[in-house]
């Protein structure tokens, strides 16, 4: 796992870096591999592909973090990157698969109420997506939204959002 963060670091090379995302997606599947991969300050190397002009090597990333988020002590790492994935999520193309990572994060982040402030500026284009995108957008778009209504604090936000 250390080799394969140093190897993003490293790399200039897309087609380098969407493998080593994949393989630390997949590793993060284990829970001790979570615990090891922030440890070694892998979700601030992981977060910094959100940069990426790519959309293969940014898909990839979001999906690492996806996978790395179903751990309390790296939710609260990931956050910093909330804002980040929502303007992905708004920039991206509609429906596409870049689009669909973005809100597969946020769903899981968004799980408990820790970091639903984050994501307030984000609620209109969540409500454009369910009106826009196609069926697979709209669910991921609703488990969202489900999530964000579970907290009374949303209400007003929610209830006021310009679409």
């Amino acid at each position: 796992l250390q080799k394969l963060i140093h190897l993003l670091q490293a790399t200039d090379d897309p087609l380098i870096q969407e493998q080593a995302l994949i393989t630390l997606s997949n590793s993060a599947a284990f829970s001790v591999n979570q615990d090891i991969i922030r440890n070694l300050d892998g979700l601030s190397v992981i977060g910094g592909m959100l940069s990426n002009c790519v959309p293969k090597v940014k898909e990839k990333a979001l999906n690492a973090l996806n996978n790395l988020s179903m751990n309390i002590k790296n939710q609260e790492e990931i956050q910093v990157f909330i804002t980040q994935v929502c303007r992905t999520v708004e920039s991206a193309p509609l429906n596409s698969d870049v689009q669909l990572a973005g809100l597969r994060l946020l769903t899981n982040m968004s799980v408990t109420s820790d970091y639903h402030e984050k994501m307030i500026n984000s609620i209109p284009c969540f409500l454009h997506l369910l009106s826009e995108g196609t069926e697979r957008t709209q669910i991921q778009v609703l488990k969202v939204l489900v999530n964000l209504s579970a907290n009374p604090a949303m209400t007003r936000h929610l209830l006021r959002a310009q679409v």
